[in-house]
């Protein structure tokens, strides 16, 4: 039994994680390119979508740490 409270504490860990990386990069994102958008689309430069990219890539990451789910493997 003990095992299996181990696994749930690490998959809510790393879902706790990874909705944290969602939540930053989302704010990335908004910040970098939503927001001068609204303003004049004119405002977008290359440094806003570098930023926009590295909010997408921080997304993925956040993609790949859910990977790292763990299930119980009782017989």
């Amino acid at each position: 039994m003990a095992i299996r409270d181990e696994i749930l504490v690490w998959n809510e860990r790393v879902k706790l994680f990874a909705q944290f990386l969602n939540a930053l990069s989302l704010g990335m994102i908004g910040f970098a390119i939503l927001r001068p958008a609204t303003e004049s689309f004119r405002l977008v430069g290359l440094e806003a979508w570098l930023w926009g990219a590295l909010g997408l890539l921080i997304h993925g990451c956040a993609h790949y740490i859910l990977g790292k789910l763990r299930k119980d493997e009782r017989p």
